[in-house]
């Protein structure tokens, strides 16, 4: 089984890698773990002001941060008798997500999700909800649980 486990820094996420730690997978199963980073746009930064440098500095900065933050998530799951490797890709997560479980004919795909609804889902998007629209496989998607108030 091939299973694509999307992740960014968010405690949503932290969640999904958490699901997928505990569960039990079938044997030679294997995890492809994905950062995606979003560019910044070109008209964010005065170009006058070294807006190209600053850009790029931006940019590695943020691959280096999805490059840890899958290492340290395949080290996690290595102890699950999974084979697992990491995979950062740049641009648009939902298409992107979507491009390398097409590409790397994933089975699954396994994602945290904020829980967004009404206006807040209007303005900020749901990259869960595109990927299950798009997918050319079935999706997880993993919800962080909710303190339950007494």
């Amino acid at each position: 089984m091939k299973i694509l486990l999307a992740i960014d820094s968010s405690e949503y996420s932290a969640a999904a890698i958490k699901e997928m730690a505990k569960r039990p997978w079938p044997a030679r199963s294997t995890v492809r773990v994905l950062s995606v980073v979003e560019p910044y746009p070109a008209i964010a930064v005065e170009p006058s002001y070294g807006g190209s440098e600053v850009l790029e500095t931006l940019d590695r900065e943020m691959k280096r941060r999805a490059t840890n933050l899958t290492k340290k998530t395949v080290d996690r799951l290595k102890s699950k008798d999974l084979k697992v490797e990491a995979r950062v890709r740049t641009g648009d997560p939902s298409s992107e997500i979507v491009d390398e479980a097409r590409e790397w004919s994933a089975d699954l795909i396994v994602l945290g999700s904020h829980g967004y609804t009404g206006i807040k889902r209007l303005f900020l998007g749901s990259v869960a909800l595109s990927v299950v629209g798009h997918a050319p496989c079935s999706v997880e998607v993993v919800r962080k649980q909710s303190k339950k108030s007494r």
